[in-house]
């Protein structure tokens, strides 16, 4: 049993709304504040989605091919990510703590916050950070895209 074009298109596009709905969970009701590259993490998920129902609704390859390009926009913005929490490769200045002094704290944080770090880990399950996680299942994801975009376009049935 496999599934049709179809149900795998929503279910693609349902894992861009779950990272974002699980993004959304952790800032809100976990409290942990995004830094500027989880932003950036975001968007190609939006993309993702707006590309899945145009996909889903049209059908055409190209739908396919910007979605699975979109997710792995994400994949890699999230690998780069990962490289920056784990200091294996220096971040933008803007959003890691390079470059900060005693006296610039009131300068970069807003209502007297301390600035969101990109180089820190808020979080880690089983050695694997949001950004590892995003990177990691993102990739898969892309290629799920890809693969979607060839198989049959058949909507007789869910399976």
């Amino acid at each position: 049993m496999t599934l049709s074009r179809p149900v795998l298109t929503l279910l693609l596009t349902a894992y861009s709304l779950a990272s974002i709905l699980g993004a959304w969970g952790f800032q809100y009701i976990g409290g942990l504040a995004p830094c500027a590259m989880c932003y950036w993490q975001r968007w190609p998920h939006w993309a993702a989605i707006g590309l899945g129902v145009l996909a889903y609704f049209l059908g055409a390859r190209l739908w396919y091919y910007l979605a699975g390009l979109a997710t792995l926009t994400t994949s890699l913005i999230g690998f780069y990510h990962s490289g920056v929490e784990r200091k294996w490769w220096l971040g933008p200045s803007s959003c890691t703590g390079r470059g900060l002094s005693a006296d610039s704290g009131n300068l970069l944080s807003l209502e007297n916050a301390a600035p969101v770090l990109c180089d820190e880990i808020p979080w880690m399950m089983f050695g694997l950070t949001m950004a590892n996680l995003n990177a990691i299942g993102s990739l898969v994801v892309a290629g799920l895209w890809i693969w979607a975009a060839h198989r049959p376009t058949g909507r007789a049935g869910i399976f």
